[in-house]
Formats: structure tokens, C-alpha cells, sequence
């Protein structure tokens, strides 16, 4: 992507943004033709490339000010700056070639060069003619895999453009003997309170290798740890006033390579509290989640096993329904044709193990709606607003903008090396406890940075998209690549096409007019038609107003051109765009509460007249109405009861 760096002669609203500085809530910069305020202080990670694909305005401290208030103007236009690196994955120590004789200048100015590593800041390459238009780079030996950033300026007589590319030097094949952690517990049922021991002397690591250990709590209430970096520890237990489960977590490093295990105890506190059947609770769930949207947003949310997903291939008569319907509709070829830059993790196979996971995505209707219409339709939405999302965006290349798609896998500035970015990790907080921060070997967190087709950010994200795709929120918590580097870098687009975010549908509902709008949508002009689709991904940031934002306008633009190459009729009454429309609102038809809380109201049949029940709130909880058993943990999580598993 290339940035537009401009002297002050060219009048801009603001100066350009500069990665890696702060901005003061208030502060304007120049970023992409764009103007974006800060809305409260944004730190040296918080680009404003984020509140381009933000669900919401509070998620970046970016607000989009004035789209296009940051061209160049005047008659010089500046150069264009195009980079390339040859190759661009190398393994060991070697030389690539940096290549940017592409660049060029609109004007037929003069232009000059200059090359510059802008990442990491070790180690560091050797650019051996950082002012030519292509140079050797001669990269050092490496430990461990090293994503290198490379700054090309190219600059006119009063305008520089700057253009980044990546080289990505995985270190030699140096197998390293890994350590294996293991724990043992002297009580894993003990009573209310207690102390028990827990023990990694079981583990076994490399002969001469200097190890350190580090406990830590996962789950349950609050324990104390006593000596958190001993082999072998007390840990204190309170007592809950109900039986409680924990999960402790030892992590062994010695810096380079690490290895965890987890142990759950079950404290068990006695007959103290009421006793209630659990086909009791799963009947009360069952009642308050019996609505007909309820059995229709589950229906539509139903995932494949792994197994099954992982055997798709293309052309494989055994393929599920809805992957063969895909497969009549897009080829290899027509994939090859409509996203010719994207990043090569972006896999064909990958495209169609994202759909098998999720059976009613292009699926089977029984009541006379056309499947086929309706899977045609929906890639079309799909694929424009993916493209929106990780496009190259960029007009001088050969290829159209709305065939740019997929190119961007990570969010720009990040790399999997990157910590403490984009999370909730603070153990005191119920995110965190739902859904754990992972750490490095050196005890910072993992960052959740934006990656894949819908560029999936946050723990609290990932959590549930990890509980989907696997039934555990830790698998991606702890390998957050994963989103980036399978299927699930596109398995995260379908998964956000069918989930529903009450007040706002499902963008498979939308489609397949599942969702129709009442009163109170139309009045808030939300109605069928590729727009609303938009509004539901991103409308706080790019829909209402007079005029329709850049943003949107791009994906109409590219809702289009996949419409007329899928043969997707675009009929003229069509509201492709969301500029007159207001926000979903609770009292829409796509408005239904999905996370459990704390009933508080009052029932004299439970001790005390507690409830002993939970109830269905529209806010994000810990706990999900689409997710079997979450019911029964609301009530043991929230009140001294004791669930009788057997009846």
C-alpha cells in the first residue's frame, strides 16, 4: 500500500500520519486521502487503517473525518511508488533483490529512490544500494522465523510516496528439542476451602537446558498461587459457598521454546446449596429459547466436524451439498480469475472448507426458495465486501480494484511476533476469564490483531469463533495464527455471514428473506438489498448521511462486478447503497437477545427466593443462548446451587 507524504505548500487539512507516534484525542492527520480525528488518545500501534473495517466506533480510536479531504492538489502530481521482492520467502541467511522500477511519475518528472528496513528493528539487512531503483539486500542468519518490512520512497521535486513490501526469512531447519510439561495435583476434588499442591516435576526438558516454570489460573474463582515460579506449588482455594471448578495452566521456557499443560480440579463444597435437576434447567433453556427466529438463526448456525471439513477437496463427488452447489458456481479457474493477487493462503480448498463447515451457507431450502439464486447472490456480497476489507485498493495496478480481494492476510503492522495488541487480558476482567490471553515465553500476551478474510480481531472474538469452529475458546486463543494460515481465514468470513448481531440480522438472513423488515426498519429506511448487508458489517462508520461514504461506495462498485460475472440480477429498485439508512434498533425484526445473565427477579419456590434461574439479555455476557449447556453454567456460575447431572 502506498502512502502520500506532502510538504506543507500542498495545503493539506493535517500532516500525514506517521506510524509508531502518539495522538492526543482531538489530534487530525492525513491518512490514505483521508482525514481522520482521534477520538481519545491513540497510541503508537492504533493506525487508522482499523477504522476502515471497524464494526463500531469505539473499536478504534480513529474516526473517519472527511473521505478525500487529503488528495494532492495542485498540477504536480505525485510519483507512483510500486515495490517488489524477489524472492519473497527465504529460508537461512541469503540475498534477495528489492525491485522498484515499476515506480513512475504521472508528470514525467525526475524521480528518485531511496530503500529503508523499517521492521524489525533487529536484526538489521544490508541494503547494498538504498538509493538505486532495485538493490541487493543481503539478510543475517536468524533464530527464528523474521518478517522483514521494506520502505520504498520514491520522490518528485515536491512530493515523496511511499510503498512497503514484505520478506518473510524463516530460520534454518535447527529442530529444537522441545520440553514437555506435565502436572499432577495432590487433591483434584477437594473441599470448601482447601489447599492443595501442584507439581511440574513430572516434566522432562532438554539435559542442560535452564528451564523456568510459571503457574497460572485459567478459570474459576479467584485461587491463591503461592509460589508461582517453583516447580511445585501451594495453591489456596476459597470457599465458593457452591461447588466450583479451576483450571491451572504450567508453562515451562527457558526463553526460545515452551511447552504448557493444564490440570481442571473440581472443588466439591457439600449438599450447603439447593439441588436442582439439570433436565430442569435445560427445560427452562429450551422454553426461552423456543421462539421461531430462535429455531431459525440455530438452524442456520450449525457447523460440520472437523473431520468432515478437512476431507473436502475440489472435484470430490462425497463433498456436502452446499460445497458442490459452490463448486457448480465458482471453479478453480473462476477463483483464479476473481482474486489474481490474493495472498496464496486464500487456497481454493481452503475457500471450500470454509463453506462445508457451515452447512446452511449455499445450503438447502425446503419451503420453495431458490437455493441457487440465493448461493449465488450471497458469494457476490460475500466477495464484495471481503474485497472492501482486504483489498489492495489500489488503481494503478493492472488488475481492477474489485478484483484485488484477499490480498492483505494480516493487518498491516502486525506480525505474529507482535504482543500485548488487541485484547482484554487482564485476569480480573470476566472477558479474560472466558476467554484467556495466551502469553510468549517471556509473559506478554499474544496480540489478536486483525487476520484473514474478515481481518478477526480481539480475544472476545476469537473466543467464540474458536468455541465454533472447535467447541474450546482456547484453541485459538493460543494459536491465533491458525486464523491466517487455514481454512479458517476464510471459515472467519462465513462464520460472520450467518451469525447474526442483535438488533442486526444475519447477512444470510438478508438474502434469503428469512429477515423482513417491520415498521420500525422501514422507518429507519433498512430495507432488502445489498446495503443493508453493509450497514450490518460496518454502517456506524460507513452508512447514514446525506452522501454515500467512499467505503460504500467501493463495495457497491464491487457487489457489481461479481453480481454480473456470477450472473446475479441487479434489479434497478435494488438499495445498493445505506446513505439514508438509520441504525438497527432493538425494536427491529432482527432484534433478539442471545446471552444469558443473572435472573434477579424473585421466586419464592428457591432458597431465599432467588431465582436459581438466568435470562436472556442483549448485551455480550460469558455466556451464549447458541451454545449447548451455557444455560446450566449461568445458573451454577451465579448462584449456590448444586446441579444434579444424573436426573
Amino acid at each position: 500500500m502506498s502512502l502520500l507524504a506532502t510538504p506543507a505548500q500542498a495545503n493539506l487539512p493535517a500532516e500525514p500520519y506517521e506510524a509508531g507516534q502518539s495522538y492526543s484525542g482531538g489530534s487530525l492527520v492525513c491518512y490514505q486521502d483521508d482525514l481522520f480525528r482521534a477520538q481519545w488518545w491513540a497510541g503508537p500501534s492504533d493506525s487508522p487503517q482499523a477504522a476502515y473495517t471497524a464494526s463500531n466506533s469505539w473499536d478504534t480510536p480513529w474516526l473517519l473525518d472527511d473521505p478525500g479531504a487529503c488528495s494532492a492538489t495542485g498540477t504536480n502530481l505525485p510519483p507512483l511508488a510500486e515495490a517488489s521482492a524477489n524472492p519473497a520467502e527465504i529460508t537461512g541467511p541469503g540475498s534477495i533483490a528489492l525491485d522498484g522500477s515499476l515506480s513512475s511519475d504521472p508528470d514525467g518528472d525526475p524521480i528518485s529512490y531511496a530503500w529503508a528496513q523499517i521492521a524489525p528493528t533487529t536484526p538489521q539487512a544490508s541494503i547494498q544500494a538504498p538509493s538505486a531503483s532495485g538493490t541487493q539486500v543481503d539478510l543475517p542468519d536468524v533464530g527464528e522465523d523474521t518478517l522483514y518490512q521494506f520502505r520504498l520512497g520514491v520522490a518528485d521535486a515536491d512530493h515523496v510516496t511511499y510503498t512497503t513490501v514484505e520478506v518473510l526469512q524463516r530460520a534454518g531447519a535447527v529442530i529444537p528439542v522441545l520440553p514437555v510439561a506435565a502436572i499432577t495435583a495432590s487433591d483434584t476434588n477437594p473441599t470448601c476451602p482447601a489447599s492443595i499442591e501442584l507439581s511440574g516435576a513430572t516434566s522432562s526438558y532438554p539435559d542442560g537446558e535452564t528451564f523456568v516454570f510459571f503457574w497460572r489460573q485459567v478459570s474459576g474463582p479467584s485461587a491463591e498461587i503461592v509460589t508461582p515460579n517453583a516447580i511445585t506449588t501451594t495453591v489456596n482455594l476459597p470457599d465458593p459457598g457452591a461447588n466450583a471448578s479451576y483450571t491451572f495452566e504450567l508453562e515451562i521456557t527457558n526463553g526460545e521454546v515452551s511447552a504448557t499443560d493444564s490440570i481442571v480440579i473440581d472443588q466439591q463444597c457439600g449438599d450447603g446449596g439447593f439441588t436442582i435437576p439439570l433436565s430442569t434447567l435445560e427445560a427452562r433453556e429450551a422454553e426461552l429459547t423456543s421462539s421461531e427466529l430462535f429455531r431459525q438463526v440455530k438452524a442456520s448456525i450449525v457447523t460440520r466436524d472437523n473431520t468432515e471439513v478437512e476431507a473436502v477437496v475440489a472435484g470430490r463427488a462425497q463433498n456436502p451439498t452446499n460445497v458442490l452447489r459452490v463448486e457448480s458456481i465458482i471453479g478453480n479457474a473462476d477463483w483464479e480469475f476473481l482474486f489474481p493477487v490474493r495472498a496464496p493462503e486464500y487456497s481454493y480448498s481452503n475457500f471450500l472448507r470454509a463453506v462445508a463447515k457451515f452447512p446452511a451457507f449455499c445450503g438447502d431450502y425446503d419451503d420453495g426458495r431458490d437455493a441457487g439464486a440465493i448461493c449465488r447472490k450471497s458469494l457476490a456480497t460475500m466477495f464484495a465486501h471481503f474485497t472492501q476489507e482486504t483489498g489492495g485498493h489500489t488503481p494503478h495496478w493492472a488488475e481492477p480494484e474489485w478484483s484485488q480481494g484477499l490480498y492483505f492476510l494480516r493487518e498491516q503492522g502486525w506480525n505474529e511476533s507482535t504482543p500485548n495488541g488487541y485484547g482484554i487480558c487482564d485476569p480480573s476482567t470476566w472477558q479474560a476469564q472466558q476467554w484467556p490471553c495466551a502469553t510468549f515465553a517471556d509473559g506478554s500476551y499474544k496480540s489478536y490483531f486483525g487476520r484473514g478474510a474478515k481481518q478477526l480481531s480481539y480475544n472476545y472474538n476469537y473466543g467464540p469463533f474458536s468455541a465454533a469452529m472447535y467447541g474450546d475458546v482456547n484453541v485459538l486463543l493460543k494459536q491465533p495464527s491458525l486464523v491466517a494460515d487455514t481454512w479458517l481465514n476464510l471459515a472467519s468470513a462465513v462464520f460472520f455471514f450467518v451469525y447474526p448481531q442483535p438488533p442486526k440480522p444475519s447477512m444470510l438472513h438478508v438474502i434469503d428473506g428469512t429477515w423482513q423488515p417491520n415498521t420500525h426498519d422501514l422507518n429507519s429506511g433498512l430495507v432488502p438489498g445489498f446495503g443493508v448487508t453493509t450497514m450490518i458489517i460496518n454502517g456506524g462508520i460507513e452508512c447514514g448521511g446525506s452522501n454515500e461514504h467512499v467505503q460504500s461506495q467501493n463495495r457497491i462498485d464491487y457487489y457489481r462486478n461479481f453480481a454480473d460475472y456470477l450472473a446475479v440480477p441487479v434489479p434497478a429498485d435494488e438499495v445498493l447503497g445505506c446513505a439514508s439508512m438509520g441504525r438497527f434498533e432493538v425494536g427491529g425484526a432482527g432484534a433478539m437477545e442471545i446471552y444469558w445473565e443473572q435472573d434477579w427477579s424473585w421466586d419464592p419456590s428457591y432458597p431465599n427466593g432467588e431465582s436459581s434461574a438466568c435470562k436472556l439479555v442483549g448485551y455480550q455476557t460469558r455466556f451464549s443462548a447458541f451454545i449447548d449447556g451455557d444455560y446450566a453454567r449461568c445458573v451454577d456460575h451465579f448462584f449456590e446451587v448444586n446441579i444434579d447431572y444424573q436426573n
